[in-house]
């Protein structure tokens, strides 16, 4: 199993809608390197869910409920979409500044790669962030 992280803007598609609709596709993505990451993306991986630019924290965990298939927002091939599911909220949402201020996280994508929608997460970096969420 993989780890990985996805970025939403709340007043776009917040945790709690995801939650509502207990499903969704993660549609939208034109950056390659993110589009590259949809596609690696397996069945039953776990993803942590980000809210960015309003809150700037990770907030629940959700999971690859389907893996990569056309973006159907689109007629251009090049785009993929996987669906996720809801699996829970953290017990304690990670703020951006507890991630970066923790040093064992200071080569996570979530800081190099401020920009990128979809990243991976290391297997350390994922039990640190559950540790900071207070997930066992």
């Amino acid at each position: 199993m993989a780890y990985w992280l996805v970025k939403s803007e709340p007043f776009k598609y917040s945790w709690e809608q995801f939650e509502k609709d207990k499903k969704t596709m993660w549609d939208g993505v034109r950056n390659y390197a993110a589009r590259n990451n949809l596609r690696s993306m397996k069945k039953g991986d776990k993803v942590l869910y980000y809210h960015s630019n309003e809150g700037l924290e990770i907030v629940g965990i959700a999971q690859v409920a389907k893996e990569a298939y056309q973006d159907p927002t689109t007629t251009e091939d090049a785009w993929v979409v996987v669906d996720l599911k809801p699996v829970k909220r953290l017990a304690k949402s990670v703020s951006l500044t507890e991630v970066k201020s923790d040093k064992r996280l200071e080569n996570m994508a979530l800081i190099r790669l401020g920009r990128l929608s979809v990243q991976p997460v290391t297997d350390d970096e994922w039990k640190i962030i559950m540790q900071l969420a207070g997930e066992k």
